[in-house]
């Protein structure tokens, strides 16, 4: 690899939450946290200068899509070996704006598509939801984050970080903090930990399957933590022709409960009565 540009004292640009990690067996860890990759598909975002792309390479990855928005780092990733083979694919655009299932390498996919990735601290959040709602292509992920949004995605209810994020992914994955990583591991060093965290796809019979629901009722009754869900709900639930106590009770929840008291299966119950309503309400304004 000779011909591959040396790219490992490159400025990392703030604007595009870069922070690089060249620890061999951090990486490596990182390659592996969500199970093996050898033979499988696997995404990555924001490789930068390629140490967790090395170490996917060397894990055995089958094809590995990395998508790169610094044309840095894109076209030093072009000169690889294994890009001219065909084993690694360079998407250079804003992982924001990719259309995942669209890409000839997921669609042409035998297994679902891992995804690892030191995320950009700037997108994490972001890619995550979207992730979220993905079809059947996405599997496995292993993502690191700050540590602060890897502990609101694995959080527990009554735990201090439970919310919105927790709930969005207990509905369709179960999620755990693998390990953390302090400033120091980074160059740059941030100026908060970091944390890898795992997300596994729950069987299909128990996902959740309207996220879209989910989210607004989330949003809701998260948006507003210390009022009563029957006053943080009671916005959303007339604009679907629903009075909020009453939509609350029919879910056997108390009106008077709090959002970060409520279950995955409490918010399923709220989300799923939620959709019903508005599938009828707009079928009344047609």
């Amino acid at each position: 690899m000779t011909d591959r540009p040396d790219l490992t004292q490159a400025r990392a640009r703030k604007a595009l939450g870069q922070h690089f990690l060249f620890d061999p067996d951090i990486l490596r860890r990182t390659a592996l946290a969500a199970g093996p990759v050898d033979g499988r598909t696997v995404i990555e975002v924001g490789p930068g200068p390629g140490g967790l792309t090395r170490a996917l390479l060397d894990a055995g990855a089958k094809r590995l899509i990395c998508v790169e928005a610094d044309a840095r780092f894109a076209d030093a990733l072009h000169a690889w070996p294994e890009t001219k083979d065909g084993r690694l694919e360079v998407v250079e655009r804003d992982a924001r704006n990719v259309d995942w299932e669209r890409l000839p390498a997921v669609s042409a996919a035998e297994h679902p598509v891992m995804i690892v990735a030191n995320l950009p601290y700037n997108v994490g959040t972001p890619l995550l939801i979207t992730w979220l709602k993905a079809g059947p292509w996405c599997g496995e992920m292993a993502l690191m984050f700050q540590k602060e949004v890897a502990q609101r995605a694995c959080a527990k209810p009554g735990e201090r970080h439970y919310g919105r994020l927790a709930v969005l992914t207990a509905a369709v994955c179960d999620a755990h903090l693998a390990f953390t990583l302090p400033p120091g591991a980074f160059k740059p060093p941030p100026k908060v930990d970091s944390a890898v965290a795992v997300f596994k796809p729950l069987p299909a019979d128990t996902r959740f399957s309207d996220l879209k629901s989910l989210e607004k009722v989330t949003t809701a009754a998260f948006g507003q933590r210390r009022k009563m869900l029957r006053a943080s709900l009671k916005s959303l639930a007339r604009s679907v022709q629903l009075d909020a106590v009453h939509w609350l009770e029919s879910c056997k929840i108390d009106p008077t409960a709090r959002a970060e008291t409520l279950t995955q299966a409490d918010f399923r119950a709220l989300a799923g009565m939620f959709g019903e309503a508005s599938d009828a309400h707009r079928a009344d304004q047609r």
